[in-house]
């Protein structure tokens, strides 16, 4: 156990009550802590497994407003998610940039009569949009968008232009218009540098992962420490239940009569290593409507592509997985629009899941589930009052956050004194927007640390601007690569384990580094990892066996990466790296060995 990890379970054996406990540590709920924490308010945030774990773990990794969900007359949710994405954009330079997105189109009025029957209401089948449809959506996106976020306006192609432009699109395609939306390179490392920043800015808040909660008897919360067995009680004045898919399941260890809220529908993806679609795609998003009028994208994503994704009602979060059939779904999708690209499916070096916490809805067709966000109340008899996050999209975690935490600052008849609406989120505080800047940022720590400039951009593209707490500590003659992982140190791996809320080795490989999607991830490379952070951790030789043969078991089951997969993958020392983890500001560059 880190050294951290023993303080904060100290602090909370010292705590018998706290203002608001926080239920579930995916964005939202983090979001909501945030947002109290920064308010003075006495928080606790807790979470079952770690820290973006669940459904915030695989978003399709866009930051956009929804351009679909006008066909559903959302249009508040469009302005919404578009405000929310400009602010990222601002507050979060280092992971979040602009995403141009292309939409391949087959006519010019698909899509006019089905679009005005769900607009006022009625039932109709999903399908084709033609240029027209597209037009008017488009047209008051950038209107919703504002200028305020420095996008272009959509562009239309014919033809022979879009030809032009990407080649390999299937023939039958008449136009193709291009609009921009935002990406994010780094999702789940986003949400933990939120909890890094309330650290240090509200030292009387405390956020533990793996951390159960088991109920409440009494007015009291049971948790328990789902790696020690250690078992907690704490008495809180308002509980937030923001565990997403699990709101039911939560509510169920609260009171016996809870509504059903959540009616999830699980979205799969696939991280495909394939150089000519990787290639054809260039820095554009394809967004686009296969055979069954579901939306489909594709974008590169460090380095390979990332696919998805499908829409289908699940009972339970628990267990979900890419299946199969969902795969064929996927590449099938993409044979629409690249016909020419032959895609096998060795070639896809990862795969995931989630589930996303839609409200329970009587509609006919996924899709047309509302993606808003809403809090509700339940007050059990004779337990303390809470307050249920149910809905909501990546997009707009902190404006959720921010409705959350207003309502429970009225409940506790406080006011707001914080806003975070231009408040920067961990490395983006400062971080230099433009390659200027960046150049000059980069020399003058690589001059400071004496290390190699290429080294020193790979950490801002990785961290931002929290890379300079990283270089601090970094002895250039140390900083040695790993041999698994040459774009990697050990020194860099310590310090994700000792500040990051590293408690399992999952934690380290699927989300504080991005090593499954660039397909860096190996047999290797876990049992490097583990001696390293099982080393600093205080981890003995059986733990750490423990640890490595549990992340196999989790990637085999749920990403169907076996140990003959993975051992498979294995970096020579000797051998230059090519690593695919770059700027998203910046073009696609080789990293060489750390040095």
């Amino acid at each position: 156990m880190s050294q951290t990890r023993a303080r904060r379970l100290e602090k909370l054996r010292r705590k018998p009550a706290v203002a608001v406990l926080v239920v579930g540590g995916g964005v939202n709920g983090i979001s909501t802590y945030r947002e109290l924490a920064l308010q003075g308010i006495d928080v606790l945030l807790v979470e079952n497994r770690d820290f973006m774990s669940g459904a915030s773990a695989a978003p399709s990794r866009m930051i956009h407003g929804g351009l679909r969900y006008m066909e559903n007359g959302e249009f508040g949710l469009v302005k919404e998610s578009l405000l929310e994405r400009n602010r990222l954009l601002c507050n979060a330079p280092h992971y979040v940039s602009p995403l141009p997105t292309l939409i391949p189109l087959g006519d010019h009025l698909s899509g006019i009569v089905p679009a005005v029957k769900r607009f006022f209401g009625g039932k109709a089948p999903s399908g084709a949009r033609g240029s027209l449809i597209v037009k008017l959506g488009l047209t008051l996106y950038d209107l919703y968008s504002g200028r305020q976020a420095g996008m272009p306006r959509h562009r239309f192609f014919g033809r022979r232009a879009m030809r032009a432009e990407v080649p390999d699109l299937a023939a039958g395609i008449a136009c193709a218009a291009l609009y921009h939306d935002a990406r994010i390179s780094y999702a789940e490392r986003l949400g933990v540098e939120m909890i890094l920043d309330v650290e240090q800015r509200c030292p009387e808040a405390l956020a533990l992962n793996h951390l159960g909660f088991d109920g409440i008897e009494d007015g009291r919360a049971l948790l328990s420490d789902r790696l020690t067995g250690e078992r907690f009680v704490i008495a809180p004045g308002v509980v937030v239940n923001a565990t997403g898919a699990w709101v039911d399941i939560t509510n169920g260890k609260i009171s016996s009569g809870a509504p059903r809220l959540i009616g999830g529908t699980k979205g799969s993806h696939l991280v495909i290593e394939n150089a000519e679609l990787l290639a054809a795609l260039g820095d554009r998003m394809v967004y686009f409507v296969n055979h069954d009028g579901r939306v489909c994208i594709l974008f590169a994503h460090l380095g390979n592509v990332l696919a998805g994704s499908t829409d289908i009602s699940v009972e339970t979060p628990e267990g979900v997985r890419c299946e199969p059939e969902e795969v064929d779904y996927i590449l099938g999708s993409i044979r629409e629009v690249f016909p020419g690209i032959r895609i096998d499916r060795e070639e896809i070096v990862f795969r995931f899941a989630g589930v996303r916490p839609l409200p329970s809805s009587t509609a006919g067709v996924n899709a047309e589930i509302s993606r808003d966000h809403r809090c509700e109340w339940l007050r059990p008899e004779g337990a303390v009052p809470v307050l249920n996050l149910v809905g909501g999209k990546w997009t707009t975690f902190r404006a959720f956050g921010a409705e959350a935490a207003d309502l429970v600052l009225s409940r506790l008849g406080l006011g707001r004194t914080v806003s975070t609406e231009a408040m920067p989120i961990g490395g983006g505080d400062g971080f230099p927007r433009d390659p200027s800047a960046r150049a000059e940022w980069v020399r003058t720590h690589a001059s400071d640390r004496g290390l190699a400039e290429s080294r020193v951009a790979l950490l801002l593209s990785r961290y931002g601007t929290r890379a300079a707490g990283l270089l601090a500590r970094l002895d250039a003659a140390r900083d040695q690569p790993l041999v698994s992982l040459p774009s990697f140190s050990r020194q860099e791996i310590e310090w994700l384990a000792e500040e990051e809320h590293v408690a399992t080795l999952a934690d380290l490989v699927l989300r504080r580094m991005a090593i499954a999607f660039t397909g860096e991830l190996s047999l290797d490379a876990l049992h490097e990892l583990a001696s390293i952070s099982g080393a600093l951790l205080q981890w003995d030789a059986d733990r750490i066996e423990r640890e490595v043969a549990s992340l196999l078991e989790h990637l085999e089951s749920v990403n169907s990466l076996d140990a003959a997969i993975l051992a498979r993958r294995t970096n020579h020392p000797e051998e230059t790296h090519v690593s695919k983890q770059e700027s998203p500001h910046e073009p696609p560059v080789r990293q060489r060995q750390v040095s």
